[in-house]
């Protein structure tokens, strides 16, 4: 018997019909279900009873695909995003599609896609912090609204110093988040590489940076301009900032293990992106 556990944002599925449904229509196909509600910026917790399950489902939006994926790294559960939200780029399938997708992953009908995640290192004058992110690594300004010094290593030498609002690590999968909104390039998410897009920059060509997945970046915040000392947050997938100040330094590199993402479908990346962005065009 299959096991399937369904994450359900309760802003997206208020009387839980959909959640209900899915249920509903998995046992009847043989499969133990169970369900777990989450609201935005909760933490996500897997059930022990349900942490050797074969897939988890996940109702709502990009943001609570990204949160269930990173809970279920540890535990090697594939993840598959159904959108209950606006765009979802990262959600393979619609609502409608769910019945289908259930028959699939019945009869063991899909493949597992590995996902580069990044992890960071936070070194701060009195302490050290690590985590990892499988959508962003953010560093933004905090405190005064001014634009702030980040000055980019990559591999221990001198690439650039942005004078901007903020500064996104990326990985491919989070290139249709925050770093395309800034103006960053869309990747096709099963790559491996790692995007720096600066947020708001004070030149013309601010351009994101595309870089290999074994390089290293690092992130010093700079002082203000009368030497001021200066804030910035730091931010993993969204998570709870991290408060850093000048000459502190974030690192960035590829993490060691993967996101395990499920895919039913054969269409490309590019074919499910072009209906996206032609839906909310």
């Amino acid at each position: 018997m299959k096991k399937l556990l369904i994450i359900t944002n309760s802003y997206k599925d208020r009387d839980l019909v959909v959640t209900g449904e899915i249920i509903k229509y998995g046992r009847e196909k043989g499969m133990e279900c169970s369900y777990v509600l989450t609201d935005v910026g909760e933490d996500i917790v897997i059930p022990d009873d349900y942490k050797d399950c074969d897939a988890i489902l996940v109702l709502g939006g990009d943001g609570t695909f990204i949160h269930t994926a990173k809970q279920a790294v540890g535990h090697n559960i594939p993840v598959l995003g159904v959108n209950l939200g606006t765009l979802g780029y990262l959600c393979e399938l619609e609502a409608g599609d769910i019945k289908n997708a259930i028959d699939q992953i019945a009869e063991g009908q899909f493949s597992i896609e590995p996902r580069m995640m990044l992890s960071g290192q936070i070194m701060c004058q009195d302490k050290t912090t690590s985590d990892i992110a499988i959508n962003d690594v953010v560093i933004h300004r905090g405190g005064d609204l001014r634009v702030l010094n980040f000055i980019i290593y990559v591999n221990g030498e001198h690439l650039y110093t942005y004078t901007a609002d903020g500064i996104i690590i990326s990985t491919p999968m989070g290139s249709t988040g925050y770093s395309m909104s800034a103006g960053g390039p869309v990747v096709e998410p099963a790559a491996n590489l790692i995007v720096v897009t600066p947020i708001n920059p004070h030149i013309f060509n601010g351009r994101s940076i595309i870089l290999s997945p074994k390089d290293q970046v690092e992130i010093v915040i700079g002082e203000g301009r009368r030497k001021e000392k200066e804030e910035a947050l730091v931010t993993f997938d969204g998570g709870e900032p991290v408060h850093v100040y000048s000459n502190d330094r974030i690192v960035v590199t590829k993490a060691e293990g993967t996101a395990e993402i499920m895919r039913l479908n054969k269409k490309s990346f590019l074919k499910i992106l072009s209906k996206k962005m032609q839906r909310y065009t």
